[in-house]
């Protein structure tokens, strides 16, 4: 059972509802890290406003693996159950790609430079070597791309943080561990 309450539709904040009505339309149900995170209707409309931002620059598979990746680096089993659902529902990524992924990396080259950097992001806390942006950009990512992978590093950290301090009830199927 979640630690954070995890809102019912009659719950929800009212500044908070148009954003659940937007993800029930959009999903066809609202997660429950959505319910989470609607007690704070200002932390619900700051993370939707910053990865709809982010979904107008870099492309949904890259930020999906990304999530992955970092989810997997901050053990956030909510997260990972989530993302792993919509990469191999929506993105039809195989298996092989998704541990790939929870491995930090992938089986393509730019995606890989851009997985890898945003795992050492996260492990590192953003304390990073020249040679680490040295190998992304290499990879073909502008300055304003890897500000955007740092972004999307940060917004999956919120919620990775939030789904672990919460314990948010898993809503979506868990895939298994990488060994």
């Amino acid at each position: 059972m979640s630690r954070l309450k995890t809102l019912s539709d009659n719950e929800v904040p009212q500044q908070s509802r148009a954003l659940t009505e937007f993800i029930r339309s959009s999903l066809g149900w609202v997660p429950n890290f959505f319910r989470v995170c609607a007690n704070s209707p200002a932390a619900l409309s700051g993370f939707s406003f910053l990865d709809n931002a982010l979904g107008q620059t870099l492309e949904y598979q890259l930020r999906t693996q990304i999530a992955v990746a970092v989810s997997q680096v901050n053990d956030a089993a909510y997260c990972l159950a989530g993302h792993t659902y919509y990469a191999t529902r929506n993105l039809k990524l195989t298996q092989e790609e998704i541990a790939y992924n929870r491995a930090g990396a992938s089986s393509d080259d730019r995606t890989n430079a851009a997985v890898f950097f945003a795992c050492r992001v996260a492990e590192q806390r953003g304390h990073l070597k020249d040679e680490d942006l040295a190998s992304v950009r290499r990879a073909g990512f502008s300055d304003g791309q890897i500000v955007e992978i740092v972004a999307v590093v940060a917004s999956t950290c919120f919620t990775n943080f939030l789904n672990s301090v919460a314990e948010t009830d898993v809503d979506y199927p868990v895939f298994g561990e990488i060994n």
